[in-house]
């Protein structure tokens, strides 16, 4: 039983990191005002440099960093439709989506001969114990034997907390996604700050991408993502906007997909059918949206276009 649990509780925690990482992303976009639909083809891009990158260097790293660069730069155009030509922003965030997963599928087919997947890496990330901690009983193999995506992630949240709620630059971005009017007559340039909260969550969703391609998995599909950007939407407003609720939100909807995949440990698949299990997270993210988003708060002006000067 106390291994069962063990199973349970890490793959939670796996599955929370890129569902954590890319909702830090859209927490930084939203905050300043601009709605991001557009973190599933972030994420997209990000899991398919960072394969690409790390098949071609044999190394991990520089794919997650190189997973991070394109994710800020496929950020641009929507950042580009939403700020500076005021188009609407879900529309812009979907066509992202499209574009994102298009342009993976296609470099994909080109690269490998009409194949529909890259070929495995073999320098995944690899796990990165805690010596001492890893073995304590239950907590200590999900916590502190991970993979160092998750690590990352952890730091992301307190650091993305202290930033937003304890800095200057956070107080000017939540401004701007609050009251852009009034941030601009204390002098903030509300486009730079919304251009840069974009910016921020394209790099972080990238990197979420690339946790679920060269640490959870080892190659690049159309079915890599799966839809797991929208669940990170969903856990940045069902966490309220606010990088500890986002946490929580994560932590939930990660518990989802660990029961879908080890419900078999713990007899779920008695009672329930194991197809019913695999849709588990999306039907949480369907009734949790229902019942709670009512009462989230999002910022004041998130997706209302901003006019200089007031016009």
């Amino acid at each position: 039983m106390i291994n069962s649990l063990t199973d349970i509780l890490a793959t939670t925690i796996l599955y929370m990191t890129p569902l954590l990482l890319t909702a830090m992303g859209g927490l930084f976009s939203e905050r300043s005002g601009v709605v991001n639909i557009g973190l599933e083809g972030l994420m997209t891009i990000g899991a398919f440099t960072a394969v690409i990158t790390t098949l071609e260097t044999h190394n991990p790293w520089l794919g997650l960093i190189a997973a991070m660069i394109a994710g800020m730069l496929f950020s641009i155009p929507h950042a580009v439709a939403s700020i500076t030509f005021k188009a609407d922003q879900v529309v812009s965030g979907v066509a992202i989506n499209f574009l994102a997963l298009g342009v993976a599928v296609y470099l994909v087919k080109a690269l490998y001969e009409g194949a529909g997947q890259t070929p495995d890496v073999q320098e995944v990330l690899r796990k990165m114990p805690i010596p001492g901690l890893e073995k304590i009983p239950v907590i200590g193999p999900a916590l502190f034997d991970v993979f160092p995506t998750t690590y990352l992630a952890f730091i992301i949240v307190f650091i993305g907390y202290f930033v937003l709620y304890r800095t200057p630059f956070g107080m000017r971005l939540r401004a701007v996604g609050e009251h852009p009017q009034a941030a601009e007559t204390m002098g903030v340039n509300v486009y730079r700050m919304r251009y840069t909260g974009v910016i921020i969550s394209g790099a972080l969703a990238g990197l979420g991408g690339a946790s679920l391609s060269i640490a959870i998995g080892s190659q690049f599909s159309e079915s890599t993502i799966a839809g797991q950007g929208f669940i990170a939407l969903a856990a940045l407003i069902f966490g309220k906007w606010h990088p500890f609720g986002a946490l929580g939100a994560s932590a939930f909807f990660g518990f989802a997909v660990a029961l879908a995949l080890k419900g078999q440990l713990i007899g779920l698949t008695n009672y329930v059918p194991s197809e019913a299990l695999s849709m588990l997270p999306y039907i949480l993210t369907i009734l949790a949206l229902a019942g709670f988003v009512g009462r989230a708060e999002a910022p004041a002006a998130i997706g209302k276009p901003f006019e200089t000067g007031g016009r």
